[in-house]
């Protein structure tokens, strides 16, 4: 759903730049609060495994394909406002280096792709968890239909923006009907993926899941027929848990699927672009700024073999965005740290 430049207006991408910037800005107070200890180390990862998923594009009906958004799976592991910052991260990257969603369109990009998917996902998720059982599998079932709502949501909200500030003049009602039926196909695949991930995660450290805290229930055993709460075992400190080793494989699947799997994507177009096509969307598309990026359309330019350019690509696209990520991350983090300190220290006084 990576809109390119000259689908919408100057008027209304001047304007979703100015409601993407203020999103980030808001993200960027609230994800203080959401980089912990645990949160921090692995923000920058799931930014780098949505751009790696994303160059997975799953085949669906009739000769259109789709991938991941990631909105969904990044509030769910790090929080929505550190959500929002890890896909506008990935768009960033995609933008300057790949060529992939328009320079003039990131603001509509960030809105749509970061903004809605994140705010609409982690408000069905929450409201799924409180109304479903106190257990892990409620966590993933909602997450998939989270991540479910989240895609056709955001292929509404895209369709919203042109309806205002579109630069064709299509019946806005056959685009809706069109980008909602194939996103909420392409939605399933999304939820596949998250409710998978999700799942992965809690299944070895569920305390690394931000959507998961305080959602399991204690252990019960029946005494003289009674059902009690077992005594809570001693915490484990969280900073002496490593976060190495879950880090470590994050980032090696990154690499593989970015690097390897990725050749075998769909090569049919995104939801997005089908739409286009079909309803004359993108009769005045204009250009990449970035065209001439040596990592455009994700390949290495002056490498002919399309297998070793394209998995290049993506692997210095995984490179770039954890780095670029992390540092993010981290400076929100020490921001958090260095307001909070003096407090602490008048506290111990």
């Amino acid at each position: 759903m990576h809109v390119p430049d000259g689908f919408i207006n100057a008027p209304v991408s001047v304007a979703t730049g100015v409601v993407a910037a203020a999103a980030v800005a808001v993200s960027l107070r609230g994800a203080r609060r959401e980089l912990d200890e645990r949160t921090a180390p692995l923000a920058g990862l799931v930014a780098a495994f949505i751009f790696a998923v994303q160059m997975l594009n799953f085949p669906v009906a009739a000769g259109t394909s789709g991938h991941l958004l990631g909105g969904a799976l990044a509030a769910i592991l790090v929080g929505p406002f550190t959500g929002v910052l890890c896909v506008s991260v990935v768009l960033l990257m995609q933008g300057i280096l790949f060529a992939d969603g328009g320079l003039t369109a990131l603001g509509v990009n960030i809105t749509v792709m970061a903004v809605v998917t994140t705010v609409v996902a982690y408000t069905v998720f929450r409201g799924l968890v409180k109304l479903l059982p106190r257990k892990r599998r409620s966590i993933t079932v909602s997450a998939f239909v989270a991540a479910v709502l989240s895609v056709p949501a955001a292929a509404a909200a895209f369709t919203l923006v042109y309806a205002i500030g579109g630069t064709t003049d299509v019946p806005i009602g056959q685009v809706l009907t069109a980008m909602v039926g194939v996103h909420v196909l392409i939605g399933i695949g999304e939820a596949a993926i998250t409710a998978l991930t999700v799942g992965a995660v809690i299944a070895v450290r569920p305390d690394l899941v931000y959507g998961a805290r305080g959602l399991t229930a204690p252990l019960k055993l029946r005494v003289g027929g009674e059902l009690v709460d077992t005594p809570a075992a001693e915490p484990v400190p969280v900073a002496a848990r490593s976060h190495r080793p879950v880090w470590l494989v994050g980032l090696a699947a990154s690499l593989v699927l970015a690097g390897f799997v990725s050749f075998y994507a769909s090569a049919n177009p995104d939801g997005l672009e089908k739409v286009a096509a079909d309803k004359g969307i993108d009769a005045k598309a204009e250009d990449h700024a970035a065209a001439d990026s040596p990592l455009a359309d994700y390949g290495v330019e002056g490498l002919t073999n399309s297998r070793i350019s394209g998995g290049l690509a993506g692997v210095i696209g995984v490179g770039v965005t954890v780095v670029a990520g992390t540092g993010v991350f981290w400076a929100v983090r020490k921001r958090r740290t260095s307001e909070t300190s003096p407090s602490q220290v008048g506290e111990s006084v």
